[in-house]
Order: C-alpha cells, then structure tokens, then sequence
C-alpha cells in the first residue's frame, strides 16, 4: 500500500475523526476530574493514574477505529460496514456527535466542581478552606528514644516550610503542639483548628543517619490520604524537608507560585551539629518553663560558636536572652546587652529576619525605650505579616501604651495564625476585657486555661469573685501571677487577692504583705490593684523590670483602680519620666486619653 492509499484508507475509515473525538473526550474527562476529584478530597495519584490510562487509550482507539465502524445497525467489523446499504449515511455525522456531547461534559463537569466546592464548604458551616493543615508533633522512633527536642525540632522546621506556601494556610506551632500526648481524634483537631488535613508523622535519628516519615489524612474522617519515606544524612536534611514540604503542597493541590522559585526550606548552614543543636534549642525556647530557657541559651551559643554566621541561631537566641528574665533567674542588664548583639548579629546575616527585628522591638520595649521599639516591631510584620511571634510582641506594645483597638488588631493576626496558643489566647481576653465585653472575656479566658494558660487566672479570678467563690478567686489570682518569677509565695498572693477585692482591714493587711518584697517585679503592679498609684509608680519606676507589658496593661483596664492610677495627677509626670508622653506625641494618643494642651504642654487627660 502506497503512502497516498495509506492516508486515503485513514480518511475512509473514520481514524482522523477517531482521533479527534478521543482528545476532545479525553481532555474533557481529565478536566472534569481535575475539578470534582480533589472537592471530594480524592488524592491526586487517582488523577494523574485516570490521565494516565486515557494517554495509553488513544493508541488502542485508532486500531479500534481502523478495525470497526460504527453504524446504524450496531459496532461491525470495517469490511462488513461498506457491504451495508446505507452504510455511509449512518456514519456521517456520529464522530461530530462524539465531539459535541464530550465538549459538554466538559463544561459540565467543570461546572459541577466549581459548584461542590462551594457546597461542601457551606454545608460546613465553618469556611475550612481544603488547602489548610495542622502539623502535628512528630514521634520519636530514635532507638534510645532520646531524640524528642529533635522531633520535635524537625515538625517545626516542616511547619515553617509550608508556611512559605503563599496558598496554604498552615497554623502555628503552639496551636499543633497542644495536641501531643493528648487522645485527641483528627476530626476534634480539625474543628478546634479549622483546619481540613493533618499531617502526623515520625523521626527517627542515629547517628548522621536520618528518617522523616509523613502521613496526610483528612480531618473530617480521619482517612490516610498518602504517607512517604524519606531517607538521607544530617548533611542532606535540608533538601529531605524540602521534598516534604513540596510533596504535600503536590497532594493538596496547592500550586507554588513558579517551580523555580526560591526553596522553601532554606540550607541556613552547613554545620550539622550547629543545626543538630539549634533544632534542639528551638523547641525548648518555645516551651519557656523550668531551665528551658537556660538550655536553650547554651545549645544556640554553642551552635553559633560552631558556625558564627548561622543567622538563624543568632535570631533564636536573641529571642531566648530577651525573655529569660520572665521565666528564669537572669539580670535584665546583662540580658539586654547580650539580646541585643545577638539581634543585630543575625540582622548583619541576614536583613530580612523577621524574628531578629521582632526581638529587637522587644528588647527596646523591655528596656522601656518606647519611641525606639516602633521602628523594629514594624519591620519585622512588613517582612513577614503573618509571623506569630512579630504580630504578638507588636499587640503587647501597643496595649501597654493604651493602643487598644490597634492592639486587637495586632493580635488578631496572630491568634489567626496560630488559634491554638494558650499565650494569645489569654491576651485577647484582656483586650476584650478592657472594652467591656464580658461574655468574651470569659469564654476566651477559660478557652486559654483549658489549653493550658496559668495566666487566665488574673481574670477568672475576677469572676469567681463575682459570684462571692473567694477560695476559687484566691486560688486563681495566685495561679496566674505565680506563672512568671516572683519572690511572693501563692500564700502572700491569696492575702494580696483578698486585699484587692476585700475590705479596707484586708487591703492594709495585703499592702503589708508587699511592703515585705518591695522589689519584686512584679511589687509595683501589685501595688496599682492595691489602689496605691504614687506608690505603684515609684516601685516601677526605681525597680527598672523588664516585663513592661505585665505592668502597664493593668493601667487601661475599665476597674476603678486602673481609673484611679490614670487620672491621678502623679501619672501626668511618670508618663512623661518614663517615655510614654513622647511615645504618644510621636505616635498616637492612647484609646482613653487625650493631650490637653491648656493645662500644659504635655498635659492630657484619661477617662
């Protein structure tokens, strides 16, 4: 058969229509599935096999079609088809009719996912994107079982690269890490997190030889949805990360923005025991209760001694010195200084560290330099605005200066983050409490305890007194202010409590009690619920702690000693001598104060 004989043949037996028809067909059917598959949260092995198969098929089609027409009477074999009368007529038109209806299926198919998706996620009442995933703390499986900081070390680092992932929402770590250890079924987790996926996993460390393994399930029914291996060295760790990391963006669909674009996972140094050391530390810092932080501290020094430009290590350490005072026997002087270097070490490293400028803000806010703390705490959110730790440091310094819409705001960002953190839980409450709204107040105050948060006591006890329950109020005022270092046992804060909210005999009697550690940090606030506001100030003016948050924010409460300690004349001159006056000028004027440039030129008034 000559060439020209060969393609007339193709024509007569309809193998061009053929072809036609099973590309229209087989692109609808592959975009059809494209859209409803992943609605129904089906993994994306089962598309790319369907694809698959209708790529092989095409080949199998053409014999067909060379083989067998299609005619009125039935599939005949070719030979018998021409024989037929009538054969031609019958075969006219059906392959534009192929091509017609697979067209639309097409839309129809692309329509119904597009519909779906907008049913399932309204049937759920809750908004749950699909592409949003918890990952929660991996398990050790090192032989010895001496790895866990590691593990959990290297959750934080999967966490952080699919954080990178501009159309994934990731929460953060503390929302996650509340669930370790905790009998917790995928679909509670999912609710409480809002959240449509969990990834679970494990690591198993010995030696330079390393073993992540991941498993995706869906949150709404617990279903393992796909689960990898990966195998490597300390040295490779990094590129293990990154093909964890972008193996589950492939999973839930999530399209990176260009498949060259810059790593998720960053190689911050070619040290690994620097890195061994530094996953290690990032975990303790985190946990911020007994000698974490004084751990913690000495693995990041050890790291960044091995490697001095680990810029990562620096900023981790820069947070870790800044916050140690709260938590730990540690000088604020000393402190600051060595915070303070290691910030602008890691800035030097690296000047779009969102964390080194957020330690920063927080450095001059401890230091109560206020004017100073601005620059950095805004730098750190425009060079990550969805950074947990940038967004809450900002709401702490915006609230201790009376900013209080501003501070929810601030606040918001990171509670939106990371819903689950016990610490942002509590300060929304706070803020809530000072605008009034009490029904929140304490919905959110018990949230934050019951995920952990001893500091929720400094508002249920206010509640419970309430209710006239002042053994439970004792009880949780001592809690919460015994969370932090202090010199006063939960004897001395129960009689300070009865004092706050008892008669004059008990108010003497507690003043009593912090005249015997006048210079504890936490003297001067004490002294403010007390109803002593000259006194309040001097102690906190002469002490020169570090926790300007756990202060001031005790100012702007709607009680009537928060309005006594305003509206005092001595506040007019402490707000000046300690910065707050030339915060404001240069910023904004606290929610409940005004200037009142009549009486003076820094004079102002509160409500």
């Amino acid at each position: 058969m000559n060439p020209g004989s060969f393609f007339s043949e193709l024509k007569r037996r309809n193998v061009y229509k053929v072809a036609v028809a099973y590309i229209v067909a087989g692109w609808a059917l592959s975009q059809g599935i494209a859209q409803v598959f992943p609605v129904f949260d089906i993994s994306n092995w089962a598309i790319r096999l369907i694809v698959l198969l209708i790529i092989i098929g095409l080949p199998i089609a053409l014999i067909l079609a060379w083989m067998f027409e299609i005619t009125p009477q039935g599939i005949k074999r070719t030979a018998t088809a021409d024989a037929m009368p009538g054969a031609t007529r019958g075969k006219k038109q059906v392959w534009i009719y192929v091509v017609v209806i697979g067209a639309a299926i097409s839309m129809g198919l692309f329509f119904l996912g597009r519909y779906s998706a907008r049913s399932i996620t309204g049937a759920a009442g809750t908004g749950i994107s699909q592409k949003s995933i918890a990952v929660l703390p991996f398990t050790d499986l090192s032989p010895n079982r001496d790895q866990e900081s590691f593990s959990d070390g290297m959750t934080e680092e999967i966490l952080n690269a699919l954080a990178h992932i501009k159309d994934l929402k990731v929460v953060g770590r503390a929302s996650s890490f509340f669930y370790k250890g905790k009998n917790v079924s995928l679909k509670q987790i999912g609710s409480e997190l809002g959240v449509a996926n969990i990834l679970e996993g494990s690591v198993r460390k010995q030696g330079e030889q390393v073993r992540i393994t991941s498993a995706l399930s869906r949150a709404a029914d617990g279903l393992q949805v796909w689960s990898k291996n990966y195998n490597g060295t300390l040295t490779n760790i990094f590129d293990l990360q990154e093909s964890c990391a972008r193996d589950i963006a492939a999973e839930l669909n999530v399209a990176l923005a260009d498949p060259s674009e810059a790593r998720l996972v960053e190689k911050s140094t070619d040290n690994t025991q620097a890195y061994t050391l530094f996953v290690e530390a990032q975990t303790l810092v985190s946990r911020r209760v007994g000698d974490s932080l004084p751990r913690a501290i000495a693995l990041l020094e050890e790291a960044t001694r091995l490697d001095p430009k680990f810029g990562r290590a620096w900023a981790k350490l820069a947070v870790a010195l800044a916050v140690e005072p709260q938590y730990a026997s540690a000088d604020w002087q000393t402190n600051w200084r060595a915070a303070d270097k290691a910030a602008h070490q890691a800035i030097d490293l690296d000047s779009k560290s969102a964390e080194a400028y957020a330690a920063l803000g927080y450095i001059d806010f401890s230091r109560r330099r206020y004017r100073e703390m601005v620059e950095p705490a805004q730098r750190a959110v425009e060079i990550d605005a969805n950074d947990v730790t940038a967004n809450f440091w900002l709401a702490n310094q915006l609230a201790s200066t009376g900013r209080t819409v501003e501070a929810e705001a601030a606040n918001d960002r990171a509670l939106k983050a990371d819903p689950g953190n016990a610490l942002i839980v509590y300060y929304k409450a706070t803020l809530r409490w000072r605008q009034g709204d009490s029904d929140t107040t304490l919905k959110l105050a018990n949230r934050a305890e019951a995920l952990g948060s001893p500091l929720a006591g400094m508002i249920l006890c206010d509640f419970a007194w309430r209710k006239g329950d002042h053994d439970l109020a004792a009880e949780q005022f001592s809690r919460g202010f015994s969370a932090f270092r202090t010199g006063f046992s939960k004897e001395d804060l129960g009689a300070i409590y009865r004092g706050v909210y008892g008669d004059e005999a008990a108010r003497k009697a507690a003043l009593t009690v912090v005249a015997r550690n006048p210079h504890d940090q936490f003297a001067g606030t004490l002294l403010l619920l007390l109803g002593e506001p000259e006194q309040s100030f001097a102690s906190f003016e002469q002490d020169g702690v570090g926790i300007s948050d756990a202060y001031l924010n005790w100012l702007w409460l709607p009680e009537k000693y928060a309005r006594k300690a305003r509206q005092h004349p001595a506040f007019q001159s402490f707000a000046k001598r300690i910065g707050l006056v030339d915060y404001w000028k240069q910023n904004r004027w606290p929610d409940v104060c005004q200037p009142a440039p009549e009486k003076g030129q820094d004079a102002f008034a509160c409500q």
